[in-house]
């Protein structure tokens, strides 16, 4: 009869017996609901609390941090322009790679100083979504010679541009929402 009072349940499923406790609250929880983190398992309650810290950016910040990262991206992608018309043939794609997450980064840290460095996944994405709008704007005159001629080929003149703001988007998401590829 011992036995029978020494068994634990998950409280969010109380059909399932489990000896893993949240790190934090101390609730007995299931594999399903356990959630790891770098100190241990916490309970989908305890995440959620923790996550509201983390977001602490106002109404305002996504909107002014996707016309930053756009005027930032437009600029950029004007200059890639211009450097790219010089025909650099191999070396283009290094230049690329090197421009794309060089724009990346100085964009997010722009973002990052206009917002008053707040943090919410709204605002990433919608800096993200910026830099996509300010490089499609810069590269807006490709675009309409491919719409108002007919010609597809031109649209091969979009390859290059069009991985410069992938890479520039790509480096200014992760710059801003703090995720590390080197773990």
């Amino acid at each position: 009869m011992t036995e029978e009072s020494t068994k634990t349940y998950c409280y969010r499923h109380p059909e399932t017996e489990t000896a893993l406790r949240c790190n934090r609250c101390g609730n007995y929880i299931c594999p399903k609901c356990a959630r790891r983190t770098p100190t241990g398992y916490r309970c989908p309650d305890c995440i959620r609390e923790q996550q509201k810290v983390f977001d602490t950016a106002r109404w305002y910040d996504p909107i002014t941090g996707f016309f930053t990262a756009a005027i930032l991206a437009g600029i950029a992608g004007a200059l890639f322009n211009l450097v790219g018309g010089f025909g650099f043939g191999f070396f283009l794609f290094f230049i690329i790679f090197a421009a794309g997450a060089g724009a990346g980064t100085v964009i997010a840290e722009a973002v990052r100083t206009v917002v008053g460095k707040r943090r919410s996944k709204i605002l990433f994405t919608a800096a993200t979504a910026g830099v996509v709008f300010g490089g499609l704007i810069a590269n807006l005159h490709i675009l309409l010679v491919v719409l108002f001629t007919g010609n597809l080929g031109s649209l091969l003149g979009l390859l290059w541009p069009g991985i410069f703001i992938f890479l520039a988007a790509s480096a200014t998401y992760v710059r801003l929402s703090g995720i590390q590829l080197g773990r």
